[in-house]
């Protein structure tokens, strides 16, 4: 006889990634293809995983793209989806600048340095990491279901 066990969701991850220029039009264009490929796989336009996605590769692009600009060399945002988990990743050729966050850091009446503020409340992790063989990754990634 057979125990029963609780029904599993399919392990089929989606994987999207591009290269986008190192220009604010890049990470703009970075957040509009990332939002179309959700949608395409399911997560619709408007939907609160497609908002939270929204705001967290524009925050990841656009730091990027400000702070981890290298003349000629191109930002690259993948996006991983399975049942459990979106992972948004924007890599940058800047190794030697990570960002790191602290509320300590960053004055109450400041105009800037409030984007990995927002990235730490809108995403259930985040980190970053060495990227081979140059620059690095800042990852953010949103549980869909409760493990």
């Amino acid at each position: 006889m057979r125990a029963a066990s609780t029904p599993r969701l399919p392990v089929t991850a989606r994987v999207f990634a591009q290269r986008f220029s190192s220009t604010p039009r890049g990470a703009r264009l970075a957040r509009h293809l990332a939002l179309h490929r959700l949608d395409a796989w399911g997560v619709p336009y408007g939907s609160p995983v497609s908002d939270t996605a929204a705001l967290l590769v524009a925050e990841l692009a656009a730091n990027a793209v400000t702070h981890g600009r290298v003349p000629g060399r191109d930002i690259e945002v993948r996006l991983r989806l399975d049942a459990y988990t979106l992972r948004i990743d924007v890599s940058d050729s800047r190794g030697e600048r990570r960002p790191g966050m602290s509320e300590s850091t960053v004055a109450p009446e400041a105009e800037r340095g409030r984007g990995l503020l927002l990235v730490d409340a809108l995403a259930d992790r985040w980190g970053v990491f060495d990227r081979v063989p140059v620059g690095k990754t800042v990852r953010a990634e949103l549980d869909l279901l409760p493990r």
